[in-house]
């Protein structure tokens, strides 16, 4: 009896003891479905690493931003790994707010795309691992577009998409013809509206870092965004987003649909939706020129200066953002279901290509085709494709977002809106002294 609870009494004090050192790896993440997939795969994380205990911090995007930038400008140190993106990347590595990952060779940083490679890079320096990277794509159904003869067997233009949505659009049947984001955010509306506004030969700056939002490009391209949703798209288009519009072509609702490529592993999910074997994919619409015509994003996970547990932080990136991490992925859930955007081993993998069809395709041509530094008709001063990487580009085209929001609602033209979003710009061009 004595030798039992002698026994016992050691299993309690080692397990007590395992779980004293273990360390507390804080992890700020936004809510979408790959990274409540990250979480739930928590248990294994820790299972090969029990000296490190994961927690998250999860917010929508909006409150994710907020709260990073406000905890690293203020040196706070409450996070040891944050989830940023292509915009806050180089700015914070600038500002030396950011540890440079420096991974090991069994990392294969070289497998990773060269677009999202390098947007994530600072003076040749990786600081921050890309968890999925994503371009703008044309999804459409198949289905509804052979009913009216018409097929994109080369990369439409965006007049080829007003025709198109026109023949389909049937809103006594609730299928509108197209479906665009036209919620109010620099990251929302304005994720396409910047690239509609590229390939009309439009740009945000010239390269005297002077505002030209109100320029006859942007105005033939907001008045044309603007037409297309009024007359071809759903009601209230002011209301929508990426989530909304999901959910909407889940339904059968929209033919057509300009967004972020990572939709495709959503729309194609059977268990969600009975339309999801109809939908097809290509590249995205352009104008006049293809320069800017795709957006180029990524979600990737990064290390805060002030974090106390760099080594575990560097640990976990690692894990998450490895190709052995896809392969987990693709074991629980099936290869269409594994974030995408980030390594070329992904789209080589035969399993990936048969699961995902044309789309493993469509997207790498998306992705390779992006060239940051030619990002316009005419020359700029920025080296991004939707946003700018200058910390005033939040204001302005949050402000700007807001406006082409309530041209849509009819509340303004787009002439005044866009004449407000240039008087915006030029003030924080000014205090900025640029």
């Amino acid at each position: 009896m004595k030798k039992t609870s002698t026994l016992f009494l050691s299993l309690v004090s080692f397990a007590f003891s395992v779980n004293v050192s273990a360390l507390d790896l804080n992890i700020a993440t936004v809510n979408n479905a790959h990274m409540m997939e990250m979480k739930a795969l928590t248990p294994a994380f820790e299972k090969d690493n029990p000296d490190i205990q994961l927690k998250w911090h999860i917010y929508n995007e909006g409150s994710l931003r907020m709260r990073a930038i406000a905890d690293i400008a203020s040196a706070g140190g409450h996070y040891d790994v944050v989830t940023i993106g292509l915009y806050e990347t180089p700015i914070w590595a600038k500002r030396n707010w950011l540890i440079p990952l420096s991974p090991d060779s069994s990392y294969d940083v070289n497998d990773l795309l060269p677009s999202i490679k390098a947007g994530l890079s600072y003076q040749g320096e990786l600081y921050a691992a890309p968890f999925y990277g994503e371009s703008s794509m044309l999804m459409y159904r198949k289905d509804i577009l052979d009913k009216a003869n018409i097929s994109f067997n080369k990369r439409p233009n965006w007049t080829d998409i007003q025709n198109a949505a026109k023949a389909v659009h049937d809103p006594d049947n609730e299928v509108y013809g197209i479906c665009l984001r036209g919620k109010p955010g620099w990251g929302d509306n304005m994720a396409l509206v910047s690239t509609i506004a590229n390939s009309f030969g439009g740009r945000w700056f010239d390269m005297d870092w002077q505002p030209e939002i109100n320029t006859i490009a942007w105005n033939k391209a907001v008045n044309f965004y603007v037409d297309l949703l009024t007359n071809y798209g759903p009601p209230n288009p002011e209301k929508n987003s990426f989530t909304e519009i999901l959910s909407l072509s889940r339904q059968g609702k929209c033919a057509m649909w300009v967004d972020a490529s990572i939709a495709a592993s959503f729309l194609t999910d059977s268990t969600q939706s009975k339309y999801a074997s109809l939908w097809s994919y290509t590249e995205a619409p352009y104008q006049i020129t293809v320069n800017g015509a795709s957006w180029l994003w990524s979600w990737a996970l990064a290390i805060p200066k002030e974090s106390k547990n760099v080594g575990a932080a560097k640990k976990f990136i690692s894990w998450a953002t490895s190709k052995d991490y896809i392969k987990r992925i693709a074991d629980k859930n099936g290869w269409a279901n594994v974030p995408t955007g980030t390594r070329l081993s992904t789209y080589n993998n035969p399993d990936y290509v048969k699961a995902v069809g044309d789309f493993a395709k469509a997207e790498l041509t998306a992705l390779n085709g992006i060239d940051p530094e030619n990002n316009t008709l005419y020359p700029s001063p920025y080296s991004s494709v939707q946003f700018v990487t200058i910390p005033e580009f939040v204001s302005i085209a949050g402000f700007a977002g807001q406006t082409i929001a309530e041209a849509l609602e009819g509340k303004i033209s787009v002439k005044q809106a866009l004449d407000s979003a240039q008087k915006i710009a030029e003030r924080e061009m000014r205090r900025a002294n640029h």
